[in-house]
């Protein structure tokens, strides 16, 4: 039995993270012990539990209240909760058919919390495990994108007067060897070496003009604090070039867009530069591969998923607004204002990578003009999506197909969420993540039909009967099952969470179309428990980071990328995490039929 023991500690986390010596204590302190079918190991309310327990062999289940919570297997331990916190067991362990385990005594266990990294296994949540794990790894870039602005600045800022010329200000930045200076103007304006190309010499000005006809005001700054990805994504928001960092006595220096990346060609504010001068709807063939680098950079230099979603979107988002640019220029100025709707991923900001189109356009009238003008348009912008590497949405959700007036889709949201019908289930959990990205129509007016689905609760048992449809791929015996050493992570983790998320935030009164913000919502207003949504947040973020690694690790190969991960190439640590992930995920969805009485529909 020694070396049984011995081979347990050296396959099974945490206990790979035993020191030998450390090892050697648990070899030699514990004992073995064998139970019948149907034996309580640990009585729920009873005695503290005086062993940590292996799971050697078989099984054992774990019940409250008469209410079957998980079942552990070979290489799972229990007991520790009790030890821990020096109370009785919160449930009962019963064994499932015959079981052996190795009996740890509770005071070696508690030497061997002394470890950090041991202990955290059992010190931590899973959330909090989580987090760590999918925050591990650094990188030369990792410093280059976590890194404080204020550790760039390099010099002070130059400055002109408002009353100064255009070739005042060139002189000064020749000298200087920089392309841009302040306007000490009230408020403060900028000016740089773009504003001389495209407002004076191209309006036929003179270099007589002075800067603050031309300059740009007020300024948008951010504080020296902020961290280089941070910068990122609000300059790719802002559309924005030259960034202002401000530290406690104002202005401490401009930084620019190079000075953020040094290889721009994986850069996102190369990219948007290059969109910004797109005028050759060839010129989108190379978007989806140079997409794929930028995200690829993103993701080895050490930013989390949702940070690479966020900065991705943006990107997509100016895409599009260039896309409905080039789309007026050719079929002439819209009729009426439009909004350019995104749905899915791409409308939580969750994409990080190309996947297929979920689009929607709504115009504000309906008539001739209109409903001969927009089809047009959509079908121009869908067309250059598709060049793009957006795929056709395989569904049809795309603005092609959904093009209608306000009046329109206000009707047809409506009858969603009166009659829930599995058909209308299915779009409105599309249509519902809607964010506008293009077009001056104001869009409220939906989002406010949307918001008004928590207080229909047949609609909201219905809504979240979506998050069911899936159940984590745990087998009897609590191994992760797989389909050819697969593991398809969206179908059976992902989506679940993105669909709970969404009733949740409905309830909760959000509108926020993230599944993070949406789960910090819930848990804010009562809606679900906090430990739950943390949870489930850093849950979420773990299975995309699995699926982006591996997702990337195919366009690598030639492949194309999927949401399958391959169950065999994980670390035991992953799978360990992998297993939990799922387990959480099945805690949600019976607090989710709890809640919502799922269990009631027909």
């Amino acid at each position: 039995m020694t070396m049984r023991i011995r081979e347990f500690l050296s396959q099974h986390h945490p206990f790979t993270l035993l020191t030998e010596a450390e090892r050697h204590r648990v070899e030699t302190s514990a004992r073995d012990q064998s139970f019948a079918d149907g034996s309580r190991v640990l009585i729920q309310g009873g005695a503290m539990s005086e062993s940590l327990f292996l799971v050697a062999s078989g099984e054992v289940r774990l019940v409250r209240d008469d209410e079957e919570l998980q079942i552990l297997e070979e290489g799972d331990c229990f007991g520790y909760p009790s030890i821990i916190n020096r109370a009785e067991p919160a449930f009962d362990v019963i064994a499932s058919g015959p079981v052996d385990v190795h009996a740890v005594p509770a005071l070696v266990f508690r030497e061997l919390l002394q470890n950090a990294a041991f202990g955290e296994f059992f010190l931590a949540s899973l959330g909090e495990r989580l987090q760590r794990l999918t925050g591990r790894g650094t990188t030369p870039l990792s410093g280059e994108l976590t890194t404080t602005l204020g550790a760039l600045v390099t010099r002070p800022p130059l400055s002109v007067g408002p009353e100064a010329t255009v070739a005042d200000a060139a002189r000064l930045m020749r000298d200087a060897h920089t392309d841009v200076v302040l306007v000490t103007s009230d408020p403060r304006g900028i000016v740089t070496a773009h504003d001389f190309q495209v407002k004076v010499l191209a309006e036929g000005h003179g270099p007589d003009i002075p800067v603050k006809r031309v300059m740009t005001r007020p300024l948008r700054t951010m504080p020296a604090d902020t961290p280089v990805h941070g910068a990122l994504l609000f300059m790719l928001e802002e559309s924005i070039h030259h960034l202002p960092v401000t530290g406690d006595d104002g202005v401490v220096g401009i930084i620019s867009a190079t000075d953020l990346l040094r290889h721009q060609t994986s850069s996102p504010l190369y990219l948007a530069r290059r969109l910004e001068h797109l005028d050759d709807p060839a010129m989108l063939a190379s978007y989806s591969a140079d997409a794929a680098a930028m995200v690829e950079r993103l993701f080895h230099g050490g930013l989390k998923v949702g940070q690479i979603g966020k900065v991705f979107a943006s990107l997509n988002d100016a895409l599009i607004r260039r896309l409905c640019r080039l789309a007026e220029q050719e079929l002439g100025p819209p009729p009426c204002p439009y909004a350019w709707l995104v749905f899915g991923s791409e409308g939580r900001m969750e994409q990080a990578l190309l996947t297929d189109q979920d689009n929607a356009l709504a115009f504000a009238e309906d008539s001739p003009e209109a409903a001969a003008y927009f089809p047009k348009l959509a079908e121009r912008v869908v067309d250059n999506l598709v060049t793009a590497g957006f795929p056709p949405c395989p569904g049809g959700c795309m603005a092609t197909n959904w093009n209608r007036s306000l009046a329109e889709w206000h009707g047809i949201i409506d009858g969603w969420i009166r009659v829930p019908t599995p058909d209308n289930l299915m779009v409105s959990s599309i249509f519902f993540d809607f964010r506008n990205v293009a077009g001056s129509l104001d869009t409220e007016p939906l989002a406010d039909l949307v918001a008004s689905a928590a207080d229909n609760d047949l609609f909201m048992a219905h809504m979240a009967r979506v998050s069911l449809r899936f159940k984590p791929p745990l087998g009897l015996f609590q191994r992760i099952r797989t389909e050819d050493g697969k593991v398809d992570v969206k179908k059976r983790g992902i989506a679940s969470v993105v669909a709970a998320a969404r009733v949740y935030g409905l309830e909760a009164g959000t509108r926020a179309r993230p599944t993070r913000e949406r789960l910090e919502a819930a848990a804010e207003a009562g809606v679900v428990s906090g430990d739950l949504s943390s949870t489930l947040i850093e849950t979420y973020r773990f299975l995309l980071q699995l699926r982006l690694r591996e997702q990337l690790a195919a366009v690598a190969d030639g492949r194309e990328p999927e949401n399958h991960i391959r169950l065999g190439e994980l670390s035991s640590l992953e799978h360990r995490h992998l297993k939990d992930a799922f387990g959480a995920i099945r805690e949600m969805q019976g607090a989710v039929t709890r809640r919502y009485r799922t269990d009631t529909l027909g």
